[in-house]
C-alpha cells in the first residue's frame, strides 16, 4: 500500500493543477464533481459576492456581522494567508491541516472520476476542487450560512453552482479585460450571472452602464434589487484613532456609532454593503445595533491601507488597478495625510499599469519603480521606470529592482524630512504586498496570492506553497 500523502505533498499535487481560466468557460467539471459529492452547496443558505475591487473586505464585514449575530460561518475566499487552508473558514477560523487533507481523502476518488472523464478536455482545476472542498467542509461542519467570493467573473465561476439566497455585487470597473471583456457593459454581464431568481441582489454604486445591466438581471430573474444610495447607504463618517467612526442606513432606521478599524471611503461603503446583505440574509430583518457594532469592530483587512510600522510610517495597499489605487490614494491623504508622500510602486504585467501611476503621480511626491521577485509576470522595474518618469518626470522616479532595497531608498528619503510628516506607501500589486509583509511583517501571516487565486485580485498562477513553477504552460 502507497504511504498517505503528507499536507505539503497535497497541497503542492493541488496547486499544480490546470489554471481555471485556461479552458473555455463551463460550470460542467464542477457540476458533475458537486453532484457525484451529493451537491453539498446546497446543504446551507450562501451569500455571494462578485465585482472587481472590495469582494474580500466586504466578505470579512457580512461574515463578522453574521458571527456577531450567534450563527455558524463558513467563508470561502481568495487569495489565501500563507497557507491554502485558510480559504476555507469556519467560524472565522481555518480549518486545519488535518481537516484539509481529509477533506480532499474524501473527495479525491470522485475527483478522478471526473477528471477521467475529461469534460471540455481539461482536468478539474485548482479551483474548481478547492471550490468543491469548501462546500464538502461547509456542509459537514454544518454551517448556518456560507458567505463566498468568487474567484474569477461570476456566471462561470466555479463558486456560482450554489444558488445564492444574497447577491453581493461591489463596485464594477475595468479589469481582467482580456477574461471578462473589453467594456463595462461586458463585465457587468457577467459578474450579474450570480444573481439568481427570487434571490436579494444588494448593488454598490455603479456606473450607468453597470447598473442598466444589473437591474435588467434582477428584473429578468425576478430578484429584489437593493442599491447603496437609495436603499441602504452611508449617512455619515468620521476620521477616528485607527479607523473611522459610522452611521449606516439599517432596515430599521440609522445606526450610530459603529467603530470600523479600516481606513477610507470606500471601506465605509462596504461596510453600507455588508449589513444591507447581512440584514437581507436575515429576511430584511434588523440586527440590534450593539450586533451591528460588535461585528465591524471585530473586522480586519491585512493588506489593505495597512500600518505597518512608524517613524517613518510605512502602509501597505494591494491597489492593483486604477479604481482602486483612486479608493487607496483618497483614503491615504484623508487618513494619514503625509506630506510628502513617497511611494514604493511594483505592477505585474498584465494589469493597467499607466492608469495605476497616473493615479498615484496625484498623491505621490517621489515614486521609488520596484518589481515582485516571485513571478516572471512582474512588470520589470525598468520597463515600469521608464512609464513612471513619462507620468512623474524623471527628477520624482528613482528605480531599485529589488523590493527589499526600494523599501529602504523610500524610508531613507521619508526620514530626510526635516518636518517629520512624511509617510511611504507601498502599492500597485497584491503580491508586491505580500512580498513587503514578509519583510515588515513578522508576528502575523502574510497574504501570498496561490495558483488558482481569486484572478480579480492580482492573482498570479505561478505561485504554490512549494515553490515557483515555470509559467511556459499558463500561457
Amino acid at each position: 500500500m502507497p504511504a498517505e500523502q503528507s499536507h505539503a505533498e497535497i497541497v503542492a499535487a493541488l496547486t499544480s493543477r490546470w489554471p481555471e481560466h485556461r479552458p473555455a468557460p463551463s460550470l460542467g467539471r464542477i457540476r458533475a464533481l458537486t453532484e457525484l459529492l451529493g451537491d453539498p452547496q446546497r446543504a446551507f443558505p450562501v451569500i455571494h459576492l462578485t465585482g472587481t475591487n472590495g469582494k474580500g473586505s466586504t466578505a470579512a464585514m457580512i461574515e463578522s456581522l453574521l458571527r456577531a449575530d450567534g450563527l455558524r460561518t463558513g467563508r470561502f475566499t481568495s487569495p489565501h494567508v500563507s497557507s491554502v487552508t485558510e480559504r476555507i473558514a469556519i467560524d472565522g477560523q481555518p480549518i486545519s491541516d488535518e481537516r484539509f487533507d481529509d477533506v480532499w481523502r474524501e473527495i479525491e476518488p470522485y475527483v478522478a472520476l471526473v477528471d477521467d472523464r475529461q469534460i471540455d478536455r481539461v482536468s478539474l482545476t485548482f479551483f474548481e476542487i478547492i471550490t468543491a472542498m469548501a462546500y464538502a467542509a461547509f456542509a459537514d461542519a454544518p454551517v448556518d450560512v456560507a458567505v463566498v467570493e468568487v474567484g474569477l467573473g461570476g456566471a462561470w465561476d466555479a463558486t456560482n453552482v450554489a444558488d445564492a439566497d444574497v447577491a453581493v455585487i461591489t463596485p464594477i470597473d475595468l479589469d481582467h479585460t482580456h477574461l471578462l471583456g473589453r467594456t463595462i457593459t461586458e463585465i457587468a454581464r457577467e459578474k450579474a450571472g450570480i444573481i439568481k431568481p427570487g434571490a436579494h441582489a444588494i448593488l454598490a454604486g455603479q456606473t450607468v452602464e453597470a447598473a442598466q445591466v444589473l437591474l435588467a438581471r434582477c428584473a429578468e430573474v425576478g430578484a429584489l434589487p437593493q442599491r447603496e444610495g437609495v436603499d441602504f447607504g452611508v449617512i455619515d463618517r468620521q476620521l477616528a484613532v485607527a479607523g473611522q467612526l459610522l452611521r449606516l442606513s439599517g432596515a430599521d432606521g440609522p445606526v450610530d456609532d459603529i467603530f470600523l478599524p479600516l481606513y477610507g471611503a470606500h471601506q465605509a461603503a462596504n461596510a453600507a454593503q455588508a449589513l444591507a446583505a447581512t440584514e437581507a440574509f436575515l429576511g430584511l430583518k434588523a440586527l440590534h445595533p450593539d450586533v451591528v457594532r460588535e461585528g465591524f469592530a471585530q473586522v480586519r483587512s491585512p493588506g489593505r491601507l495597512e500600518l505597518v510600522r512608524r517613524s517613518p510610517a510605512v502602509v501597505l495597499d494591494a491597489a492593483h488597478n486604477p479604481h482602486g489605487a483612486r479608493a487607496a490614494a483618497a483614503a491615504i491623504m484623508e487618513a494619514f495625510a503625509f506630506t510628502p508622500l513617497i511611494g514604493v510602486v511594483a505592477v505585474m504585467a498584465d494589469k493597467d499599469a499607466r492608469g495605476v501611476l497616473e493615479v498615484f503621480e496625484e498623491v505621490m511626491n517621489q515614486v521609488v519603480i520596484t518589481q515582485v521577485a516571485s513571478t516572471s509576470r512582474g512588470l520589470p522595474a525598468e520597463k515600469l521606470g521608464e512609464l513612471a518618469e513619462e507620468i512623474f518626470g524623471a527628477s520624482r522616479v528613482t528605480v531599485v529592482p529589488r523590493l527589499d532595497d526600494a523599501i529602504e531608498r523610500a524610508v531613507a528619503l521619508a526620514e530626510a524630512d526635516v518636518v517629520g510628516s512624511a509617510g511611504v506607501l507601498i502599492s500597485g500589486s497584491v503580491i508586491a504586498i505580500s512580498e513587503a509583509r514578509a519583510l515588515l511583517v513578522r508576528e502575523e501571516p502574510v497574504v501570498v496570492p496561490a495558483a488558482g487565486e481569486d484572478l480579480d485580485d492580482d492573482w498570479d498562477p505561478d505561485y504554490s506553497e512549494n515553490g515557483y513553477q515555470s509559467d511556459q504552460d499558463w500561457r
